[in-house]
């Protein structure tokens, strides 16, 4: 981020009593409710400073999707085989099977093939 009145680099608090090293991500996500935030960015060339307070009126959570979890771990364990294989031909040689699977497995809805 950069100072807007001089446009050198600022530095990022997040506060109150919060690690110099928190980040807002970090701060908002264990934020409760009706908490208060507050951001300070600074630029020691030139003096710029701005305080902004964010304040946390309500929190909604919801339950993470057990098989989208699961997909999504599967999905990183393939793109890592994948990875590994130098052959290129070995590549085509998956690209087509798995292609061949989609295209007479009964599962595969026509959202799927909206991609290829």
């Amino acid at each position: 981020m950069d100072c807007p009145a001089c446009g050198s680099p600022v530095t990022l608090e997040v506060g109150p009593d919060r690690p110099l090293s928190t980040s807002v991500s970090d701060a908002v996500l264990a934020a409760e409710e009706d908490e208060q935030i507050e951001v300070t960015r600074d630029c020691w060339d030139c003096g710029w400073h701005e305080t902004r307070a964010l304040r946390v009126t309500s929190i909604d959570t919801t339950a993470g999707d057990e098989t989208a979890v699961e997909r999504a771990a599967l999905i990183d364990e393939i793109t890592d085989e994948l990875a590994s294989i130098e052959s290129v031909g070995t590549l085509e040689e998956t690209l087509a099977a798995i292609r061949q699977q989609r295209a007479t497995d009964p599962t595969t809805t026509d959202t799927d093939n909206a991609t290829e």
